[in-house]
């Protein structure tokens, strides 16, 4: 069984580019499949990551998750947590979920550059026990991790968090509707509970 983490397009290009010694060697010093107390720290510090995803034919999806630092969790040594909070209504990321599992998280720290990746399998569940715990929530995905490595931070800009989101929900505050679902070509389409 092959337990690399490369594929064969991968490894054309490490040859291509003489990296495969070092591509190697970074599977083997910093790839892990349980995460570190020091990535439970950084991953719930974190107020937003990004979910890249593809449906059943493998096209692909990328998407922004933001809340609160400690809207994801590290439940334990390969599971991770975090809520589905109402959005545009599409549901790209969490529909593909429905029919493919895999996905890759990357979280960033813009302030102190730093980025951590995680992949593997993920479901939704509108009836997790962790959803009382998550006000504003839809549904709880879990991420079941597979591998879990830090990225090389160079090319991070620096930049800093000038405030939070006002759309960012928590224990008793109601966020604003968003200006768009206001907007004419959108109000009559919206769900009966967005029609205020």
């Amino acid at each position: 069984m092959d337990t690399s983490p490369y594929h064969e397009g991968m490894r054309a290009l490490q040859d291509e580019r003489d990296t495969r010694g070092i591509a190697d060697r970074l599977a083997e010093v910093t790839l892990r499949t349980a995460f570190t107390e020091d990535d439970r720290a950084f991953i719930q510090a974190c107020s937003m990551f990004f979910v890249a995803s593809a449906d059943a034919q493998g096209r692909p999806d990328c998407s922004y998750k933001g809340g609160l630092p400690g809207f994801v969790r590290v439940l334990d040594s390969n599971t991770l947590a975090f809520p589905d909070y109402d959005g545009n209504g599409m549901y790209r990321s969490w529909g593909n979920v429905a029919v493919n599992p895999q996905l890759g998280l990357l979280f960033i720290d813009f302030e102190k550059p730093r980025r951590l990746r995680v992949n593997g399998s993920a479901r939704i569940s509108a009836d997790d026990p962790l959803l009382a715990g998550f006000p504003g929530a839809v549904f709880i995905v879990r991420v079941r991790a597979e591998a879990i490595f830090p990225n090389c931070p160079r090319y991070i800009h620096k930049m800093a968090m000038v405030e939070a989101s006002v759309y960012s929900p928590r224990e008793g505050y109601e966020p604003p509707v968003p200006a768009w679902k206001g907007f004419d070509a959108f109000r009559d389409a919206l769900p009966r509970r967005d029609r205020r």
